[in-house]
Protein backbone atom coordinates (compact mmCIF):
# COMPACT_ATOMS: atom_id res chain seq x y z
CA UNK A 1 0.00 0.00 0.00
CA UNK A 2 1.27 3.47 -1.25
CA UNK A 3 1.45 5.53 2.10
CA UNK A 4 2.61 8.96 2.98
CA UNK A 5 5.51 7.76 4.96
CA UNK A 6 6.43 5.44 2.10
CA UNK A 7 6.42 8.42 -0.56
CA UNK A 8 8.70 10.55 2.05
CA UNK A 9 10.93 7.21 2.23
CA UNK A 10 10.99 6.94 -1.75
CA UNK A 11 11.86 10.71 -2.36
CA UNK A 12 14.56 10.71 0.03
CA UNK A 13 16.37 7.39 -1.23
CA UNK A 14 16.30 8.75 -4.60
CA UNK A 15 17.44 12.30 -3.98
CA UNK A 16 20.65 11.49 -2.16
CA UNK A 17 21.36 8.60 -4.45
CA UNK A 18 21.28 10.60 -7.34
CA UNK A 19 23.16 13.37 -5.99
CA UNK A 20 26.28 11.01 -4.49
CA UNK A 21 25.97 9.26 -7.68
CA UNK A 22 26.24 12.42 -9.96
CA UNK A 23 29.40 13.19 -7.04
CA UNK A 24 31.11 10.05 -7.97
CA UNK A 25 30.23 9.89 -11.70
CA UNK A 26 31.87 13.36 -11.58
CA UNK A 27 35.26 11.95 -10.06
CA UNK A 28 35.00 9.04 -13.31
CA UNK A 29 33.92 6.46 -10.52
CA UNK A 30 31.01 4.01 -10.84
CA UNK A 31 27.84 5.66 -9.91
CA UNK A 32 26.85 2.49 -7.29
CA UNK A 33 29.26 3.95 -5.39
CA UNK A 34 26.80 6.71 -4.82
CA UNK A 35 23.86 4.90 -4.16
CA UNK A 36 25.74 2.31 -1.82
CA UNK A 37 26.78 5.50 0.06
CA UNK A 38 23.34 7.15 0.01
CA UNK A 39 22.31 3.52 1.81
CA UNK A 40 24.82 3.96 4.45
CA UNK A 41 23.91 7.87 5.48
CA UNK A 42 20.18 7.35 5.42
CA UNK A 43 20.30 3.62 6.71
CA UNK A 44 20.52 2.22 10.70
CA UNK A 45 24.86 2.56 9.72
CA UNK A 46 24.99 6.39 10.11
CA UNK A 47 21.00 8.54 10.67
CA UNK A 48 19.05 5.91 10.69
CA UNK A 49 16.06 8.18 8.83
CA UNK A 50 15.44 5.05 6.60
CA UNK A 51 15.29 1.18 7.48
CA UNK A 52 13.82 -1.48 5.60
CA UNK A 53 10.01 -2.25 5.24
CA UNK A 54 7.95 -4.94 2.55
CA UNK A 55 7.11 -2.28 0.22
CA UNK A 56 10.79 -1.11 -0.06
CA UNK A 57 12.30 -4.91 -0.06
CA UNK A 58 9.36 -5.19 -2.84
CA UNK A 59 10.90 -2.79 -4.90
CA UNK A 60 14.50 -3.91 -4.30
CA UNK A 61 14.01 -7.47 -5.51
CA UNK A 62 12.33 -5.63 -9.20
CA UNK A 63 15.50 -3.72 -9.09
CA UNK A 64 17.15 -6.68 -9.52
CA UNK A 65 15.09 -8.26 -12.02
CA UNK A 66 15.10 -5.13 -14.42
CA UNK A 67 18.88 -4.44 -13.74
CA UNK A 68 19.68 -7.76 -14.87
CA UNK A 69 17.54 -7.60 -17.91
CA UNK A 70 19.15 -4.88 -19.09
CA UNK A 71 22.58 -6.06 -18.96
CA UNK A 72 21.30 -8.86 -20.85
CA UNK A 73 19.40 -6.98 -23.12
CA UNK A 74 22.98 -4.52 -23.87
CA UNK A 75 24.66 -7.40 -24.40
CA UNK A 76 26.62 -8.34 -28.24
CA UNK A 77 26.61 -11.79 -28.27
CA UNK A 78 28.44 -11.78 -31.36
CA UNK A 79 31.19 -9.97 -29.97
CA UNK A 80 31.26 -12.39 -26.91
CA UNK A 81 31.59 -15.36 -29.64
CA UNK A 82 34.69 -14.04 -30.90
CA UNK A 83 36.77 -13.88 -28.17
CA UNK A 84 34.61 -16.77 -26.46
CA UNK A 85 37.78 -18.97 -25.38
CA UNK A 86 40.22 -16.46 -23.87
CA UNK A 87 36.74 -14.75 -22.05
CA UNK A 88 35.83 -18.22 -20.59
CA UNK A 89 39.77 -19.03 -19.59
CA UNK A 90 39.83 -15.28 -17.85
CA UNK A 91 36.51 -15.89 -16.34
CA UNK A 92 37.06 -19.57 -14.77
CA UNK A 93 40.84 -18.49 -13.22
CA UNK A 94 38.86 -15.78 -12.17
CA UNK A 95 36.29 -17.48 -10.18
CA UNK A 96 38.00 -20.51 -9.33
CA UNK A 97 40.99 -18.57 -7.64
CA UNK A 98 39.02 -16.12 -5.13
CA UNK A 99 36.85 -19.29 -4.20
CA UNK A 100 39.37 -21.01 -3.10
CA UNK A 101 40.84 -18.34 -1.49
CA UNK A 102 37.84 -16.87 0.26
CA UNK A 103 36.79 -20.26 1.61
CA UNK A 104 39.97 -21.06 3.30
CA UNK A 105 40.09 -17.41 4.39
CA UNK A 106 36.33 -17.43 6.05
CA UNK A 107 37.52 -20.89 7.39
CA UNK A 108 40.66 -19.53 9.03
CA UNK A 109 38.40 -16.77 10.38
CA UNK A 110 35.80 -19.45 12.31
CA UNK A 111 33.31 -19.51 9.24
CA UNK A 112 31.79 -23.12 8.91
CA UNK A 113 31.67 -24.75 5.56
CA UNK A 114 29.06 -23.06 3.92
CA UNK A 115 29.43 -19.25 5.30
CA UNK A 116 32.95 -19.89 3.78
CA UNK A 117 31.49 -21.15 0.49
CA UNK A 118 29.15 -18.43 0.17
CA UNK A 119 31.95 -16.18 1.38
CA UNK A 120 34.42 -17.45 -1.28
CA UNK A 121 31.77 -16.98 -4.13
CA UNK A 122 30.56 -13.29 -3.25
CA UNK A 123 34.20 -12.48 -3.78
CA UNK A 124 35.05 -14.46 -6.97
CA UNK A 125 31.75 -12.88 -9.49
CA UNK A 126 32.07 -9.45 -11.05
CA UNK A 127 29.53 -7.05 -11.89
CA UNK A 128 28.31 -7.03 -15.61
CA UNK A 129 26.60 -3.90 -15.25
CA UNK A 130 29.88 -2.02 -13.29
CA UNK A 131 32.57 -3.43 -15.86
CA UNK A 132 30.34 -2.04 -18.69
CA UNK A 133 30.13 1.27 -17.34
CA UNK A 134 33.81 1.61 -16.39
CA UNK A 135 34.97 0.29 -19.34
CA UNK A 136 32.33 2.92 -21.72
CA UNK A 137 33.47 5.47 -19.67
CA UNK A 138 36.85 5.25 -19.78
CA UNK A 139 36.80 4.38 -23.88
CA UNK A 140 38.50 1.03 -23.94
CA UNK A 141 35.21 -0.97 -24.33
CA UNK A 142 35.29 -1.25 -28.11
CA UNK A 143 39.12 -2.89 -27.71
CA UNK A 144 39.86 -6.47 -27.53
CA UNK A 145 40.58 -6.18 -24.12
CA UNK A 146 37.82 -4.66 -22.99
CA UNK A 147 35.19 -7.41 -25.10
CA UNK A 148 37.66 -9.96 -23.33
CA UNK A 149 36.90 -8.48 -20.14
CA UNK A 150 33.53 -8.11 -20.97
CA UNK A 151 32.88 -11.90 -22.13
CA UNK A 152 34.82 -12.72 -19.18
CA UNK A 153 32.22 -11.17 -17.15
CA UNK A 154 29.57 -12.87 -18.14
CA UNK A 155 30.55 -16.32 -18.44
CA UNK A 156 31.92 -15.22 -14.25
CA UNK A 157 28.68 -14.52 -13.45
CA UNK A 158 26.58 -17.51 -15.16
CA UNK A 159 29.52 -19.69 -12.97
CA UNK A 160 28.55 -17.88 -9.85
CA UNK A 161 24.54 -17.60 -10.34
CA UNK A 162 24.83 -21.76 -11.24
CA UNK A 163 27.29 -22.90 -8.26
CA UNK A 164 24.48 -20.24 -6.32
CA UNK A 165 21.59 -22.83 -7.27
CA UNK A 166 23.31 -25.57 -6.11
CA UNK A 167 24.74 -24.36 -2.69
CA UNK A 168 21.37 -22.99 -2.20
CA UNK A 169 20.23 -26.38 -2.48
CA UNK A 170 22.27 -27.68 -0.51
CA UNK A 171 22.23 -25.67 2.07
CA UNK A 172 18.48 -26.45 2.04
CA UNK A 173 18.77 -30.40 2.15
CA UNK A 174 21.96 -30.54 4.41
CA UNK A 175 23.57 -33.44 2.50
CA UNK A 176 26.11 -33.42 -0.24
CA UNK A 177 25.01 -36.01 -2.81
CA UNK A 178 26.88 -36.73 -6.27
CA UNK A 179 23.01 -37.49 -7.55
CA UNK A 180 21.88 -34.26 -5.84
CA UNK A 181 23.94 -32.47 -7.59
CA UNK A 182 23.90 -34.09 -10.71
CA UNK A 183 20.08 -33.47 -11.37
CA UNK A 184 21.01 -29.65 -10.00
CA UNK A 185 23.16 -29.50 -12.98
CA UNK A 186 20.76 -31.26 -15.18
CA UNK A 187 18.17 -29.20 -14.29
CA UNK A 188 20.19 -26.02 -15.07
CA UNK A 189 20.97 -27.55 -18.59
CA UNK A 190 17.57 -28.69 -19.75
CA UNK A 191 16.55 -25.01 -18.62
CA UNK A 192 19.64 -23.21 -20.48
CA UNK A 193 18.73 -26.02 -23.50
CA UNK A 194 15.02 -24.74 -23.49
CA UNK A 195 15.56 -21.11 -23.30
CA UNK A 196 17.92 -21.13 -25.84
CA UNK A 197 15.22 -23.17 -28.13
CA UNK A 198 12.57 -20.52 -27.10
CA UNK A 199 14.97 -17.57 -27.97
CA UNK A 200 16.49 -18.44 -30.98
CA UNK A 201 13.15 -19.68 -32.74
CA UNK A 202 10.10 -18.84 -30.68
CA UNK A 203 10.54 -15.34 -30.05
CA UNK A 204 11.68 -13.77 -32.90
CA UNK A 205 8.92 -14.60 -34.65
CA UNK A 206 6.60 -12.54 -32.62
CA UNK A 207 9.20 -9.48 -32.41
CA UNK A 208 9.51 -9.28 -36.02
CA UNK A 209 5.96 -8.35 -36.20
CA UNK A 210 6.30 -5.89 -33.01
CA UNK A 211 5.11 -2.22 -33.63
CA UNK A 212 4.82 0.17 -30.19
CA UNK A 213 1.35 1.20 -30.54
CA UNK A 214 0.19 1.35 -26.88
CA UNK A 215 4.01 0.21 -25.71
CA UNK A 216 2.73 -3.26 -26.47
CA UNK A 217 6.76 -3.99 -27.61
CA UNK A 218 7.49 -2.66 -24.06
CA UNK A 219 4.87 -5.34 -22.62
CA UNK A 220 5.93 -7.99 -24.96
CA UNK A 221 9.63 -7.58 -23.86
CA UNK A 222 8.69 -7.72 -19.93
CA UNK A 223 6.28 -10.64 -20.39
CA UNK A 224 9.30 -12.48 -22.20
CA UNK A 225 11.22 -11.59 -19.19
CA UNK A 226 8.33 -12.67 -16.89
CA UNK A 227 8.21 -15.95 -18.33
CA UNK A 228 11.91 -16.51 -18.34
CA UNK A 229 12.21 -15.98 -14.21
CA UNK A 230 9.44 -18.03 -13.80
CA UNK A 231 10.93 -20.89 -15.99
CA UNK A 232 14.11 -20.43 -14.11
CA UNK A 233 12.65 -20.35 -10.38
CA UNK A 234 11.32 -23.93 -11.83
CA UNK A 235 14.80 -25.32 -12.61
CA UNK A 236 15.89 -24.36 -8.81
CA UNK A 237 17.88 -21.19 -10.59
CA UNK A 238 17.42 -17.67 -9.28
CA UNK A 239 15.13 -15.59 -11.51
CA UNK A 240 17.56 -13.26 -12.25
CA UNK A 241 19.16 -15.66 -14.49
CA UNK A 242 16.02 -15.93 -16.33
CA UNK A 243 16.11 -12.09 -16.66
CA UNK A 244 19.01 -11.80 -18.15
CA UNK A 245 18.70 -14.41 -20.75
CA UNK A 246 15.63 -12.93 -21.74
CA UNK A 247 17.35 -9.75 -22.46
CA UNK A 248 19.48 -11.26 -24.80
CA UNK A 249 17.13 -12.80 -27.08
CA UNK A 250 15.09 -9.57 -26.78
CA UNK A 251 18.37 -7.73 -28.93
CA UNK A 252 18.30 -5.60 -31.52
CA UNK A 253 19.23 -8.59 -33.96
CA UNK A 254 15.85 -9.77 -33.91
CA UNK A 255 13.88 -6.97 -34.41
CA UNK A 256 13.45 -3.44 -35.66
CA UNK A 257 16.63 -1.09 -34.69
CA UNK A 258 13.92 1.70 -33.18
CA UNK A 259 11.57 -0.31 -31.35
CA UNK A 260 14.57 -1.97 -30.17
CA UNK A 261 15.59 1.52 -28.90
CA UNK A 262 12.42 2.57 -27.27
CA UNK A 263 12.46 -0.61 -25.59
CA UNK A 264 16.40 -0.27 -23.73
CA UNK A 265 15.57 3.80 -23.10
CA UNK A 266 12.55 2.29 -21.10
CA UNK A 267 14.31 -0.58 -19.37
CA UNK A 268 17.25 1.66 -18.75
CA UNK A 269 14.91 4.20 -17.10
CA UNK A 270 12.61 2.09 -14.99
CA UNK A 271 15.81 0.21 -13.61
CA UNK A 272 19.07 2.40 -13.60
CA UNK A 273 16.55 5.85 -12.85
CA UNK A 274 13.88 4.10 -10.57
CA UNK A 275 14.24 0.92 -9.04
CA UNK A 276 18.02 -0.09 -9.12
CA UNK A 277 18.93 2.93 -7.15
CA UNK A 278 16.36 1.60 -4.55
CA UNK A 279 18.02 -1.77 -4.73
CA UNK A 280 21.62 -0.64 -3.71
CA UNK A 281 20.03 1.86 -1.21
CA UNK A 282 18.37 -0.74 0.47
CA UNK A 283 21.31 -3.23 0.46
CA UNK A 284 23.09 -1.13 2.76
CA UNK A 285 20.59 -1.12 5.54
CA UNK A 286 22.13 -4.47 6.07
CA UNK A 287 25.23 -2.88 6.92
CA UNK A 288 26.06 -3.42 10.50
CA UNK A 289 29.79 -2.31 10.84
CA UNK A 290 31.56 -4.10 14.30
CA UNK A 291 33.90 -1.14 15.27
CA UNK A 292 35.97 -4.45 16.28
CA UNK A 293 39.68 -5.25 15.75
CA UNK A 294 38.69 -8.83 14.42
CA UNK A 295 35.68 -7.51 11.66
CA UNK A 296 38.23 -4.67 10.66
CA UNK A 297 40.85 -7.56 10.01
CA UNK A 298 38.86 -10.21 8.46
CA UNK A 299 37.29 -7.53 6.11
CA UNK A 300 40.79 -5.96 5.00
CA UNK A 301 41.79 -9.42 4.06
CA UNK A 302 39.02 -10.78 2.47
CA UNK A 303 39.25 -7.54 -0.16
CA UNK A 304 43.02 -8.20 -0.06
CA UNK A 305 42.49 -11.62 -1.57
CA UNK A 306 39.42 -10.46 -3.87
CA UNK A 307 41.91 -8.14 -5.33
CA UNK A 308 45.15 -10.62 -5.81
CA UNK A 309 42.56 -13.49 -6.53
CA UNK A 310 40.79 -11.74 -9.27
CA UNK A 311 44.40 -10.01 -10.81
CA UNK A 312 46.10 -13.46 -10.63
CA UNK A 313 43.01 -15.42 -11.60
CA UNK A 314 42.01 -13.89 -15.05
CA UNK A 315 45.51 -12.65 -15.62
CA UNK A 316 46.74 -16.38 -16.11
CA UNK A 317 43.58 -17.15 -18.00
CA UNK A 318 44.73 -14.77 -20.15
CA UNK A 319 48.26 -15.69 -20.48
CA UNK A 320 47.51 -19.01 -21.61
CA UNK A 321 45.93 -17.37 -24.86
CA UNK A 322 49.47 -15.58 -25.26
CA UNK A 323 48.74 -11.93 -24.16
CA UNK A 324 51.31 -10.22 -22.30
CA UNK A 325 52.22 -9.61 -19.16
CA UNK A 326 50.36 -6.27 -19.03
CA UNK A 327 47.75 -7.28 -21.32
CA UNK A 328 47.30 -10.01 -18.47
CA UNK A 329 47.34 -6.82 -16.12
CA UNK A 330 44.69 -5.16 -17.39
CA UNK A 331 42.37 -7.83 -17.92
CA UNK A 332 43.11 -8.96 -14.59
CA UNK A 333 42.50 -4.90 -13.10
CA UNK A 334 39.55 -4.91 -15.20
CA UNK A 335 37.51 -7.77 -13.55
CA UNK A 336 37.81 -6.67 -10.12
CA UNK A 337 35.27 -4.38 -10.06
CA UNK A 338 32.30 -5.41 -8.41
CA UNK A 339 29.19 -3.86 -7.24
CA UNK A 340 26.46 -5.96 -7.99
CA UNK A 341 25.69 -9.25 -9.08
CA UNK A 342 27.85 -10.53 -5.43
CA UNK A 343 25.58 -8.16 -3.70
CA UNK A 344 22.43 -10.34 -5.14
CA UNK A 345 23.65 -13.27 -3.77
CA UNK A 346 24.41 -12.15 -0.17
CA UNK A 347 20.35 -10.59 -0.21
CA UNK A 348 19.48 -14.03 -1.81
CA UNK A 349 21.66 -16.36 0.92
CA UNK A 350 20.58 -13.64 3.60
CA UNK A 351 16.94 -14.80 2.63
CA UNK A 352 17.08 -18.26 2.65
CA UNK A 353 19.16 -18.43 5.91
CA UNK A 354 16.34 -16.64 7.36
CA UNK A 355 13.57 -18.76 6.16
CA UNK A 356 15.94 -22.01 7.17
CA UNK A 357 16.46 -20.54 10.69
CA UNK A 358 12.87 -20.21 11.26
CA UNK A 359 12.10 -23.36 10.34
CA UNK A 360 14.41 -24.97 12.71
CA UNK A 361 16.14 -26.79 9.40
CA UNK A 362 19.42 -24.90 9.96
CA UNK A 363 21.01 -23.35 13.43
CA UNK A 364 23.90 -21.26 12.39
CA UNK A 365 23.38 -18.58 9.59
CA UNK A 366 24.55 -19.29 6.21
CA UNK A 367 25.83 -15.89 6.22
CA UNK A 368 26.28 -13.65 9.24
CA UNK A 369 25.54 -9.95 9.34
CA UNK A 370 29.19 -9.65 10.03
CA UNK A 371 30.11 -11.52 6.82
CA UNK A 372 27.58 -9.73 4.77
CA UNK A 373 28.84 -6.12 6.24
CA UNK A 374 32.79 -7.48 5.17
CA UNK A 375 31.45 -8.56 2.05
CA UNK A 376 29.54 -5.26 1.55
CA UNK A 377 32.50 -2.81 2.04
CA UNK A 378 34.82 -5.34 0.20
CA UNK A 379 32.88 -4.50 -3.07
CA UNK A 380 32.82 -1.07 -2.25
CA UNK A 381 36.71 -1.03 -2.47
CA UNK A 382 37.63 -3.20 -5.10
CA UNK A 383 34.38 -1.15 -7.23
CA UNK A 384 36.21 1.96 -5.86
CA UNK A 385 39.98 0.42 -7.10
CA UNK A 386 38.64 -1.15 -10.60
CA UNK A 387 39.20 2.23 -12.38
CA UNK A 388 41.79 3.80 -10.42
CA UNK A 389 44.18 0.40 -11.51
CA UNK A 390 42.77 -0.02 -14.33
CA UNK A 391 43.81 3.21 -15.70
CA UNK A 392 47.53 2.41 -14.11
CA UNK A 393 48.08 -0.22 -15.92
CA UNK A 394 46.85 0.88 -19.11
CA UNK A 395 48.75 3.79 -18.96
CA UNK A 396 51.76 1.24 -18.42
CA UNK A 397 51.35 -0.72 -21.43
CA UNK A 398 50.91 2.55 -23.73
CA UNK A 399 53.41 4.05 -26.05
CA UNK A 400 53.96 8.02 -25.86
CA UNK A 401 51.45 8.70 -28.29
CA UNK A 402 48.68 6.27 -27.25
CA UNK A 403 49.43 7.65 -23.69
CA UNK A 404 48.51 11.26 -24.29
CA UNK A 405 45.32 9.92 -26.11
CA UNK A 406 44.00 8.12 -23.45
CA UNK A 407 44.52 10.75 -20.99
CA UNK A 408 42.91 13.29 -23.31
CA UNK A 409 40.17 10.43 -23.59
CA UNK A 410 40.04 10.19 -19.49
CA UNK A 411 39.74 13.63 -18.83
CA UNK A 412 36.80 14.23 -21.07
CA UNK A 413 35.32 10.82 -19.59
CA UNK A 414 35.33 12.79 -16.16
CA UNK A 415 33.94 15.95 -18.04
CA UNK A 416 30.95 14.43 -19.34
Amino acid sequence: MITQHLIVNLILILTVAWFLGRVFARFGLPVVLGELLAGIILGPPLLGIISTSEPIELLAEFGIFFLMFYAGLEMDPKEAVEHLWPSTAVAIGGFVLPFVFGYLVCMMFGGTSFQSLFVGMGISVTAIAVQSRILHDMHIHNTSLGHIIIGAAIVNDILALISLSILLELAESGTVQVLQVAFIVFKVAVFFGFTILIGQFVIPRFIRKLDDREGKAFTFALVCALAMAYFAELAGLHLIIGAFLAGQFVRKEIMDIDIYQKISDRFYGISYGFMAPIFFVSLSFHLHIQWQWSFIFFTITITLIAIIGKVLGCGFGAYLFRKNFWESTIIGSGMNGRGAVEMVIAAVVIELSDKLIASHTIREPLLTQDQFAALICMAFITTLIAPLSLKWTVKRSCSFDENIQFNRLWEKSKKG
